[in-house]
């Protein structure tokens, strides 16, 4: 467990660090900058040279070839990694888990970063100690908000850790892919109207996930052309604006208008409990949908940056290529 001051010691040792690097010390003004970040206005390094990155930043900041000398953990975005990515990943130090309440301040003190950037939920800020953090470097938070704005917030981390050249690439490159899709499959989606069954509904409480427009596992097929129809009976805020967690035997009244349905399934291509537990279930059987053959299994609706969403791209193409030979 960390203690709640840093030993002084260390903080002369990070400060020393910090001035040989030339990082934070200088006050030349055309060495820093104001960033507006969830925190407030923060002058940072206009070109920093030692980052530490949370939550969602490690995937935008690994793609961006940032500066990054540590790293939280982010299993869930293993499997849309590039090979290059992956090796950068596994080398990188690890500075927190999953979870914010994992941050080790020690860890990050001791790598001697100019800049932090928090890639995560507002609502779980407060299980980070900021004062601490900001007492090693400038603290930047750009947390997700709804599933959608993963294109906005990775393009502000980016952009604090001067890199945005990265970025404008891997966007680029996103929309043509997603521009071909969406006329390829222009015709074959012409009148159909989507449902989608996300994976985070709790099987053992009976319960699955209806995800709506803007949502993790829409928001991409969105760029292809596809149609999600209805919306959320009461928003919750964040991701619970654009998908809700329904009743099993509800799952008729959820998607029974719906012409055709994705679902989203783990890498490897298998459902995990939560949406197994919808595919067993008899009155998905029974849904207009799936009788008619129109229920796509999607891989990767996880994507929270350009080059990660291009796996979902590729995934998207092969659920939906049945709609091409149908037509």
């Amino acid at each position: 467990m960390r203690s709640l001051i840093l030993p002084l010691a260390l903080v002369l040792a990070v400060a020393t660090a910090c001035g040989d690097d030339g990082g934070t010390e200088s006050t030349a003004s055309d060495d820093t900058r104001v960033f507006a970040a969830d925190n407030g206005d923060i002058e940072i390094p206009a070109d920093p040279q030692r980052v530490v990155a949370t939550g969602y930043a490690v995937p935008a900041l690994i793609e961006a070839d940032a500066a990054l000398v540590g790293i939280s953990s982010w299993e869930r975005g293993l499997s849309m990694m590039t090979d290059d990515d992956r090796a950068t990943y596994d080398e990188l130090p690890r500075v927190a888990g999953e979870s914010a309440a994992e941050t080790d301040y020690e860890a990050i003190a001791e790598l001697r970063p100019d800049l932090i950037v928090l890639g995560i939920p507002q609502p779980v800020m407060g299980d980070i100690d900021l004062d601490y953090l900001e007492s090693i470097a400038p603290v930047v938070a750009i947390g997700p908000t709804v599933p959608d704005a993963w294109r906005e917030l990775s393009e502000r981390q980016t952009d604090a850790t001067d890199r945005l050249d990265h970025f404008e690439e891997d966007r680029t490159a996103y929309e043509e892919r997603a521009a071909e899709l969406a006329a390829e499959y222009e015709d074959a989606l012409a009148g159909l109207e989507f449902g989608h069954v996300g994976g985070y509904g709790i099987a053992e409480e009976g319960t699955f996930q209806r995800e709506f427009s803007r949502s993790w596992g829409t928001n991409i097929a969105e760029d292809v052309g596809v149609t999600y129809y209805g919306e959320v009976a009461v928003p919750g805020g964040g991701g619970r604006d654009v998908s809700e967690y329904v009743s099993l035997e509800q799952i008729t009244d959820s998607l029974g208008e719906a012409d055709a349905i994705t679902y989203t399934v783990q890498p490897d291509g298998t459902p995990n409990p939560s949406v197994q537990a919808v595919l067993d279930s008899g009155l998905w059987q029974n849904l207009p949908a799936v009788r008619a053959g129109r229920a796509f299994p999607v891989r990767f609706t996880e994507a929270s940056t350009y080059p990660s969403a291009m796996f979902t791209l590729d995934a998207l193409d092969e659920a939906l290529a049945p709609l091409l030979d149908a037509r």
